[in-house]
């Protein structure tokens, strides 16, 4: 595991940190020198970025500092940080839907793709090494492929922050503790910069009851991350990542559950004392050459990941509440490599083009104790019996893409282009995919920008559940749909335009439309007692919506406000059928029903002032409520939690600082449900987090 050598790389790094600064009297005879290869790896940035650059998608942002007046700060789950971004929509075990679709993001660190994980609930990403977040939604150009409802680009901090690192505490309500450090410094031309961070709460995923005191939701998590990046030259750089995340869960209880099935030798159980957990492994590296000559540039990286999840059932309750208990193993490992190229052919065309290439290999064991049952479904014995099963799955995924950013007239730039992708795993597949943007400066202060995308969505290898439900006949445990057709790629036609207005210099406004129409629409669903998602298609979809969005700035005072109106439906399943109600297939192969995650409106704002070292902020989410009942035909109540902060720097001796923060979530203890056991492939009810207090200081150095 990586985490056996980024502890010793950690320990390097402290040892290359700068000393403290000389006196302000004192002369610096070399600042010139020390300062020249943060200039060259400022241009490198730059120049990294305009390779993979937005052209024409709308885009958001969000820095470090923005995260800081946030509630809890870079304390908070990444997703948590998500919620703030126009579209963002809130689930449950920590899931967010941008745009009306479930999951479909990607995330770049440092202009480079990340290789995905299995979505479980641990969030890889720490929030500590984000320097900026960028959000990029509408139409995507060419370079941006497979996930697309959104693309999530963070430029990590690196090697020559304004201090050479830190160590902090921070904890409080539901048994709440988090440990992290940071360290970062240059040597020469090398610059390096890690983290690591554990936590522990009694609050680890959102519990089934609204109680204070959830039962059995004890969550552990190690995190480490480390970026290090040597300048060979004015013109190049070579870059290594490295990133592993380790998560244990227990799976909360809902008491005073009624047992449906009888267990020989068991007179009875507590649904209270059950004991189902959950463990989570994320780890990559991703190594990546830049290089810039001329009017060429180019990037190349390479990566390896390993991904994990192990569900582990309490075998007797499971039994006698569910009729069965399924250990279930899912893994996926797999490399890759990813090249862009820019050229500036002329003054008013510049050309991109890039390909991609991944090998997977995922793997499924499962061991399920069930009892026999007859044609209906009822209990014929009391002693259960076990079915193992195993399966391993490779997949490949290649993608090229070419693309022309035209500027033909002053103030308007079309970005034009297409990428071609083919997916082979459990079907093979493919699509060529033609895109065009267009961006129109109107004037100084409003800019116009359309777009159209064809999309192509492989599904996750990891996720799709091929499992072989034959055995499982005359079982608890059989389905009452026996077909199972293979899950899909997505296709689909998206369409978007938008409008930016800066109407002072303090205040800003945007308006965006989509719409996108969808052949084999993803989606996913928990399925079983394994809290784990797997994915089937609707065979269409819609999902069209409008954002609004304002910021304000002035002097110590900003403001945030995002309203999105979403609307997303599908009809007929047509993949993983056998997961599914025979009455409730029937009823969605001819209506256009709510996806699952659809959620009307949503809102998120927020204030903060800064005065000196204070800073006190507040913020809110508001959602109309998500899908639930037959069908996805009703929706949760609304809610709409508020949360406030205040932090306060402490200047020290030198530039080190003390930092002291105070966080209350949830002000007014809103008891908010986010889902109800029921909808479209919802497993459990899930509820908002109670009230909430936390604190913690940041020693800076």
């Amino acid at each position: 595991m990586f985490s056996r050598f980024l502890l010793p790389l950690f320990l390097i790094t402290a040892a290359l940190l700068p000393g403290d600064e000389p006196p302000g009297d004192a002369p610096v005879n070399q600042t010139a020198v020390a300062l020249q290869p943060f200039v060259v790896t400022g241009e490198l940035d730059k120049a990294r970025e305009d390779i993979v650059p937005s052209l024409g998608a709308t885009s958001f942002q969000i820095d470090k500092m923005q995260i800081d007046t946030l509630a809890v700060g870079a304390n908070a789950g990444f997703n948590d940080v998500l919620l703030h971004v126009p579209g963002v929509a809130q689930d449950s075990f920590g899931q967010i839907h941008l745009r009306g679709e479930h999951a479909n993001l990607q995330y770049r660190i440092n202009d480079v793709l990340l290789p995905e994980g299995i979505n479980g609930f641990g969030q890889e990403l720490d929030t500590h090494f984000v320097q900026t977040v960028s959000v990029l939604t509408g139409s995507l150009p060419a370079q941006y492929g497979y996930r697309t409802a959104g693309v999530v680009d963070i430029h990590t901090r690196n090697g020559t922050p304004e201090t050479a690192g830190d160590l902090a505490l921070y904890g409080g309500s539901f048994g709440t503790l988090r440990a992290s450090a940071e360290a970062s410094g240059s040597l020469d031309k090398l610059n390096t910069y890690v983290t690591a961070s554990a936590d522990t709460t009694d609050l680890g995923l959102d519990p089934p009851t609204a109680s204070r005191d959830p039962l059995h939701d004890r969550a552990r998590q190690l995190k480490v991350f480390g970026y290090f990046s040597d300048v060979v030259d004015s013109t190049s750089r070579l870059s290594l990542m490295l990133n592993g995340s380790f998560d244990q869960y227990q799976i909360p209880n809902n008491p005073r559950q009624q047992p449906a099935f009888t267990l020989a030798g068991v007179s009875g159980f507590d649904s209270a004392n059950l004991d189902e957990n959950q463990r989570e492994v994320n780890e990559y590296a991703i190594l990546a050459y830049q290089k810039t000559a001329g009017n060429f540039s180019a990037q190349l990286s390479a990566f390896g990941r390993y991904s994990m999840v192990q569900f582990t059932p309490d075998r007797v309750g499971d039994l006698i509440f569910n009729g069965v208990a399924s250990d279930v193993h899912r893994a996926v490992a797999g490399s890759g490599i990813e090249a862009d190229l820019k050229w500036s052919a002329a003054a008013t065309h510049t050309l991109r083009g890039g390909i991609f290439l991944t090998a997977d290999r995922a793997s499924t064991r499962t061991f399920t104790d069930v009892f026999s049952a007859d044609s209906a479904g009822s209990q014929t014995s009391t002693t259960p019996f076990d079915i193992a099963s195993s399966q391993h799955q490779p997949g490949r995924l290649y993608g090229i893409y070419l693309q022309d950013e035209w500027k033909p007239a002053a103030g308007l730039t079309i970005n034009y282009g297409a990428r071609a992708d083919l997916s082979q795993a459990y079907i093979t597949e493919g699509q060529l995919s033609p895109r065009v943007n267009l961006v129109y400066q109107l004037t100084d202060t409003t800019s116009l920008h359309a777009g159209y995308a064809r999309y192509f969505t492989p599904p996750s290898l990891e996720l799709v559940n091929a499992a072989d439900i034959a055995p499982f006949a005359g079982t608890t445990n059989a389905p009452t749909v026996t077909t199972a057709s293979p899950v899909r790629s997505e296709r689909a036609h998206s369409f978007d335009v938008g409008l930016s207005h800066q109407f002072t210099p303090a205040l800003t406004a945007t308006l965006d439309g989509y719409d996108k129409r969808v052949t084999d629409l993803l989606d996913e669903g928990q399925f079983g007692q394994a809290l784990i998602f797997s994915p089937f298609n609707y065979q269409h979809g819609k999902i069209q919506g409008v954002e609004l969005a304002a910021n304000y700035t002035q002097d110590g005072f900003s403001a945030y406000a995002n309203l999105a109106l979403s609307r997303a439906t599908g009809r007929n399943i047509v993949s993983g059928e056998f997961q599914f109600g025979q009455e409730e297939l029937d009823y969605i192969g001819t209506h256009d029903v709510h996806l699952d995650h659809d959620q009307l409106l949503t809102v998120s704002a927020g204030a903060s002032y800064r005065s000196g070292g204070t800073t006190a902020t507040a913020d809110f989410l508001y959602g109309s409520g998500l899908r639930r009942g037959f069908a996805n035909t009703d929706h949760l109540p609304e809610y709409h939690p508020v949360n406030l902060s205040v932090q306060h720097i402490f200047a020290l001796a030198g530039r080190r600082q003390l930092i002291a923060r105070l966080d209350l979530v949830n002000v007014f203890d809103e008891v908010y449900e986010l889902r109800d056991g029921s909808g479209i492939g919802v497993g459990a009810p899930q509820f908002g987090q109670r009230r909430g207090l936390y604190g913690g200081c940041t020693f800076a150095f």
